[in-house]
């Protein structure tokens, strides 16, 4: 979770700032006031690339790492080492690079 957690805010900063001060500001409500922001959340998530790109490239890491918790429920401490790798693996990736357009050659007059 805490994995997930600081892959979304370094790309969905804006979006999480937004659920957690509707959050901090509704306490009786939050859940019904504030779905839609948790909304943005998840649509921020499913469709920026470098997210996309980390769940492809780092499936494995992340499934150990889920695994580790689903066994340690109760000392979830014994995953560090498994969300380490998870954060490290997500370091390394990176968009790959836009296809730049030819520059087109003036014709000769």
């Amino acid at each position: 979770m805490q994995a997930a957690l600081e892959i979304t805010a370094r790309y969905c900063g804006r979006e999480l700032d937004q659920y957690g001060q509707c959050v901090s500001a509704k306490p009786e409500s939050w859940q019904r006031d504030c779905h839609h922001l948790k909304m943005s959340i998840a649509r921020c998530t499913s469709s920026h690339p470098i997210i996309r790109q980390i769940r492809q490239a780092c499936a494995e890491p992340f499934e150990a790492f889920e695994e580790c918790l689903r066994q340690n429920e109760a000392a979830v401490g014994n995953c560090a080492e498994h969300i380490h790798r998870f954060l490290q693996c997500a370091e390394q990736v990176q968009l790959p690079p836009s296809p730049k357009a030819e520059a087109q050659p003036l014709p000769a007059s």
